[in-house]
């Protein structure tokens, strides 16, 4: 069974303080996905995919969370897909900001142990703290590495690049196991390769699939809080997607889609699809 769930929509926590100060960005994320996936159908044209006829899907509606507190947001999320889990569903999760990532993966290894991870975005994601504050959207696999709910060895971040307050802003990552694949070393071509060494790389044990939307170029997906020029193309975030088809694939998320930065609505459709995309890989899917 799976289960799609938003995650965030109303949370406190905000990657735009790059953009406009105080302006929680991704807070409508989920729900422009919803309504832009009104173009989603049921079958993939290109994979053969049915989903819709494999698994039981359901839109279970939002997660709640406090506004004044994001440890405390964390802690509900957590509580809550520590049920979803426990049920026997495979969470497909809407972002919110990243942050969201850290809890979903406290109640995903709980249930499965250290997962893989195959991590899609401009930055990895592994700050210690911002403003004093250790939990934010820039942090959430550096808590993750140390509360031990990543498998350290099968972790992979695509797409990554722009500028850094440090020299070396890769060390971190490279110190604790993590491939990392620098957008120069995608430019150009096909992604098929890489992801053949990611599938080897993953095995057959537990695995989650992060997307940010920010892992693709601006010039495709304008609405989001940190964009970085030079991105991924909607073509090789299929190709990464497509690529993960026979991964034991235990959860996914999408996030930082922020409406406000794209008024055409284009951000969150493409969002919608990678999402289906998600959905038509996940393990138990048949194809016609």
């Amino acid at each position: 069974m799976l289960v799609l769930l938003s995650c965030g929509d109303r949370s406190a926590g905000s990657d735009a303080w790059r953009r406009f100060p105080a302006v929680p960005s991704p807070r409508f994320g989920p729900r422009q996905i919803r309504a832009e996936s009104s173009m989603v159908r049921r079958y993939n044209g290109s994979t053969g995919a049915a989903p819709f006829d494999s698994l039981r899907v359901a839109d279970i509606g939002d997660v709640n969370v406090n506004l004044y507190s994001l440890p405390d947001s964390c802690r509900l999320i957590r509580e809550s897909y520590r049920e979803i889990v426990a049920s026997g569903c495979v969470p497909l999760t809407l972002g919110g900001d990243h942050t969201i990532t850290y809890p979903i993966l406290q109640a995903l290894a709980a249930k499965h142990g250290p997962v893989g991870l195959v991590h899609v975005d401009a930055h990895t994601d592994t700050g210690d703290a911002a403003l004093g504050e250790r939990i934010y959207h820039g942090s959430p696999f550096r808590r993750c590495v140390e509360e031990r709910l990543l498998d350290c060895g099968r972790v992979v971040q695509i797409g990554i690049r722009g500028s850094s307050y440090d020299p070396d802003p890769h060390k971190y990552c490279r110190e604790q196991g993590f491939r990392v694949v620098p957008v120069e070393e995608c430019w150009m071509k096909s992604l098929e390769p890489l992801m053949r060494e990611v599938r080897a790389q993953m095995g057959d044990k537990p695995v989650y699939i992060s997307f940010d939307i920010d892992g693709l170029d601006p010039a495709y997906a304008p609405g989001t809080g940190t964009p970085e020029i030079a991105g991924l193309t909607p073509a090789q975030a299929l190709e990464i997607i497509r690529g993960c088809k026979g991964l034991n694939i235990v959860g996914c998320d999408l996030v930082e889609v922020a409406p406000m930065y794209d008024v055409s609505g284009n951000t969150a459709l493409l969002g919608a699809n990678l999402l289906f995309e998600m959905l038509c890989v996940l393990p138990g899917v048949k194809t016609l």
